[in-house]
């Protein structure tokens, strides 16, 4: 047990730059064009593994709300109870099992994801584009992609929408800065 704790309180985290990252997602709309919308407030922290980002792992807490499609009569029709039903789920998380190397710079995340109140299973796929130091504060920085996809069937999301409308397939996209704590 002791070894546990030394080696928990050794953790290091590093938490998302919020000013320099964006968090979104694309379907395609009547079979024939993307749609893209993002979420404005989140929160996602990457606890460090033993060996840099191997074995890391990542959290991320969205506010449903903050959906921003650049078209305010869109967005208030998405957090309806017809699509994110906002009241009563105002939150999507992802908890992310550790980060397995697959290249030189890549990584996947098996983890959780709980949207419109299913938990289901999803494999993230991460790059680590690098880290520098920040100059201002000068804590060291990482730059981050991160993308995966999911099925809306699978979580019960805009059941009245046929795939012909709307793709079953959602395609999330992430990147950003992450700053060592």
């Amino acid at each position: 047990m002791l070894m546990t704790l030394t080696i928990a309180s050794f953790a290091q985290t590093w938490k998302v730059d919020g000013a320099h990252s964006r968090l979104g997602f694309k379907v395609t709309h009547n079979s024939i064009s993307e749609f893209q919308g993002n979420f404005n407030t989140y929160e996602a922290n990457i606890t460090q593994g033993k060996s840099g980002f191997e074995g890391a792992t990542i959290d991320v807490v969205i506010d449903v709300a903050s959906i921003n499609t650049d078209n305010d009569g869109r967005d208030n029709h998405l957090k309806s109870a017809d699509f994110f039903n906002v009241e009563k789920n105002p939150k999507i998380t992802f908890k992310g099992g550790a980060f397995k190397k697959t290249g030189e710079k890549t990584y996947t995340s098996a983890g959780q994801l709980m949207f419109n109140g299913v938990t289901k299973p999803i494999t993230l796929d991460i790059k680590v584009n690098g880290t520098t130091i920040n100059e201002r504060n000068k804590k060291e920085i990482a730059g981050l992609t991160v993308t995966g996809t999911f099925k809306r069937s699978d979580f019960g999301f805009a059941s009245g929408m046929g795939e012909a409308m709307l793709s079953d397939v959602v395609t999330l996209y992430a990147t950003g800065e992450f700053t060592k704590e």
